[in-house]
C-alpha cells in the first residue's frame, strides 16, 4: 500500500520550522519526504491542506501493561495521536512474575495497571510477556522497561529487607534477563513497596547493568514534595555512579508549602547537565496526580504485600499508628493528606458495587457518607476493596507546569491509569499541551512542543526510526488541525476524546480516518 500525504505544513520532530510539503509513505516506512510526487504512483492520496503533518506522538509514561493483553486496540492513546508508549513504568508491572506471586502481585498492581481474568498471566519472564503481546497483536508500538519491583520480588519477596550481595547478583541477572530480551531499562517506584525498600546501593548496582545497555533508568523519585531536593540528590547521584540515563517520572513537585523549592529544582537539573549526567523527565500537562489510595498510608504498613497491609487495618493499635504518622509525617516520606489535603483527593475506581457511589467523591465526603470519621472512612475503603482503590490528588501549581514544559530536558507523558473515572490525561494530555500550552497561551512553539511528544522521547529512550519524518522511518504519523485540537475530558467527565486529532498511522496503516478510529492491530512490539 502506497500512501501519498500532500498539502500539509510538516513539523518533523527535529524542533526546525516547520514547512508545506509531502510524505510518501511505502507499507509501513515513510519512502521519502519531498514535494510534487506523482500522484499516480499512489494507491491512496490524502490531502492534508491547512492541517499538521507530525510523527506519531510517544508516551513514555504508560500504565497499559495489563491493557493491551486484555484490550489491546488502546483506542483512547490512539485518538490522541499516541503511536508508541513505555510501559512497566514506577517498579511495578507484570513482567518477570514468578508463579508463587502471582496473587499478591494481581493485587498489588491493580491500582497501577488494572487486573484482568482474560489472561492468562504466566509470564515468568519479560521474554514471555512480549511474547504474549506479540501472539495476540497490539493496537500502538510499545516498549517495556524492566520493573524494579518485579525483580525484588522475585528475589527477596515483598519484605523490608536490605539486599545482600548474593541478593543483588540475582536481581542482576533477572535484569539483564530482560534487557537481553529488548528491554529498554529499568523502572523503579521509590514510594511503592517493594522498590521502597531499596537503598541507592542496591540501585546503583542494577543501574551499572543497565548503563552497559544504553538503557534508562526511570524512576518515581522518593519525594516530590517536602524532601524533594533531597531525593532528586540520590537520583542524580546514581546516575553518577552507574553512568546510567537517568529519566525523572512525571516531573512535579506537590503542594503549597513546598512551591519554594522550585528554584532549587532546576539548579539541580542545570548543575546536573554542566556536570555531565545524562539527565531527562517527562511531565503531564495537568495540576493533579494520579495513583493508589494506599499511597497514603505510612511505608510500613505496605511491608510483605497486600495482604499484610489487609491485615494491619483491622487493628485498631495499628489503625491509630498509621493517624499519628500520617499527622506528624515521617522522614523522607510523601504524605499525601499533608500535601494535597484530604479534601483534594478523590476516588477515581473501586472494585466492588457495593462503594461505586464514592467514585468522583473526596475523603471528606466519603467520611460523611459513610457516617465516620475520615481516617477510619479511608482504612475501611481500602479493607473492602483490598487495596483496589484509585485516586486523583490536586497537588500543583500552573506556573510550574509550564516552568517544567519550557525545559530542555523535558517530554510529554499521559501516566494515564485505568479506571471508571480515570485522571483525564488518560484521554487528552496529548491534545491539551497542542491547544492550551501551544495554541491559547503559547508556553511553547508548536515545532518545540511537536519535538517533546516526539523526537525528543525517542532519542532519550533509544526508540530507534521513529519519532521523526525521515526516509527509512516507520510511518507512524498524525494529521491534526492545530487551529481546533483540543482535549475535551474534565475531572468530573474524563472519558471524552480529543477533538482535532483527524489521521493517525500505525506503521503505514490509517487507524483514525477524518476522526473516526478504525480497529486495527497495527501496532509492534519493540525491542531495543
Amino acid at each position: 500500500m502506497k500512501t501519498l500525504i500532500k498539502n500539509g505544513m510538516v513539523i518533523d520532530g527535529t524542533g526546525r520550522p516547520g514547512f508545506y510539503g509531502e510524505l510518501a509513505l511505502d507499507g509501513e516506512c515513510i519512502e521519502s519526504v519531498g514535494v510534487a510526487f506523482n500522484q499516480a504512483c499512489f494507491d491512496q492520496v490524502i490531502d492534508a491542506k491547512g492541517k499538521v503533518v507530525a510523527p506519531g506522538f510517544i508516551d513514555t509514561h504508560s500504565h497499559s501493561a495489563v491493557e493491551a493483553l486484555s484490550h489491546p486496540c488502546i483506542e483512547y492513546k490512539i485518538r490522541q495521536g499516541v503511536t508508541t508508549e513505555v510501559i512497566g513504568q514506577d517498579g511495578i508491572s507484570t513482567a518477570p512474575l514468578p508463579r508463587k506471586h502471582v496473587a499478591a502481585w494481581r493485587k498489588n498492581l491493580t491500582g497501577f495497571d488494572g487486573d484482568s481474568d482474560k489472561i492468562d498471566w504466566d509470564f515468568a519472564s519479560v521474554h514471555e510477556y512480549l511474547k504474549i503481546m506479540e501472539e495476540g497483536g497490539v493496537g500502538l508500538n510499545e516498549a517495556y522497561l524492566v520493573p524494579h519491583g518485579n525483580i525484588r520480588a522475585a528475589v527477596l519477596g515483598l519484605d523490608n529487607r536490605k539486599a545482600m550481595p548474593a541478593d543483588v547478583s540475582n536481581m542482576q541477572a533477572e535484569l539483564i534477563n530482560g534487557l537481553e530480551t529488548g528491554a529498554f531499562g529499568i523502572s523503579t517506584g521509590l514510594i511503592y513497596a517493594p522498590c521502597v525498600f531499596a537503598d541507592a546501593a542496591e540501585l546503583i548496582n542494577l543501574c551499572k547493568v543497565v548503563a552497559k545497555y544504553n538503557g534508562v533508568f526511570a524512576v518515581h523519585q522518593r519525594s516530590e514534595a517536602n524532601d524533594v531536593l533531597s531525593s532528586m540528590r540520590e537520583v542524580l547521584a546514581i546516575g553518577r555512579k552507574s553512568g546510567v540515563k537517568v529519566h525523572f517520572s512525571h516531573f512535579k513537585l506537590c503542594g503549597r508549602k513546598n512551591w519554594h523549592l522550585m528554584e532549587g529544582m532546576l539548579k539541580l537539573l542545570d548543575e546536573a547537565r554542566a556536570e555531565g549526567i545524562q539527565v531527562s523527565f517527562d511531565q503531564y500537562p495537568y495540576v493533579a496526580g494520579s495513583t493508589m489510595l494506599s499511597a497514603v498510608l505510612p511505608p510500613w504498613v505496605h511491608e510483605g504485600g497486600v495482604d499484610k497491609l489487609l491485615t494491619r487495618l483491622t487493628s485498631s493499635q495499628l489503625r491509630r499508628q498509621i493517624v499519628q504518622d500520617i499527622e506528624n509525617g515521617l522522614p523522607g516520606w510523601d504524605n499525601f493528606i499533608d500535601f494535597a489535603g484530604f479534601e483534594q483527593i478523590f476516588i477515581t475506581s473501586v472494585a466492588s458495587e457495593q462503594n461505586q457511589d464514592l467514585i468522583g467523591k473526596n475523603l471528606v465526603e466519603i467520611g460523611q457518607l459513610r457516617g465516620k470519621d475520615v481516617y477510619e472512612a479511608v482504612f475501611d475503603l481500602l479493607y473492602e476493596e483490598n487495596n483496589a482503590v484509585g485516586m486523583v490528588d490536586f497537588y500543583g501549581e500552573e506556573y510550574h507546569i509550564k516552568q517544567f514544559l519550557q525545559r530542555p530536558e523535558q517530554n510529554v507523558c499521559t501516566d494515564g491509569i485505568y479506571g471508571e473515572n480515570p485522571h483525564p490525561r488518560l484521554f487528552g494530555a496529548f491534545p491539551r499541551i497542542l491547544g492550551k500550552y501551544v495554541r491559547e497561551e503559547k508556553t511553547l512553539s508548536l515545532e518545540a512542543a511537536i519535538a517533546k511528544m516526539t523526537g525528543k522521547p525517542a532519542e532519550t529512550f533509544g526508540i530507534e526510526r521513529r519519532g521523526k519524518l525521515r526516509a527509512g522511518y516507520f510511518a507512524d504519523i498524525v494529521i491534526f488541525d492545530a487551529a481546533t485540537v483540543a482535549d475535551k475530558g474534565t475531572f468530573a467527565k474524563p472519558k471524552v476524546y480529543p477533538v482535532g486529532i483527524e489521521q493517525v498511522f500505525v506503521n503505514g496503516r490509517q487507524v483514525v480516518q477524518h476522526g473516526v478510529y478504525h480497529t486495527c492491530l497495527a501496532g509492534k512490539v519493540l525491542r531495543k
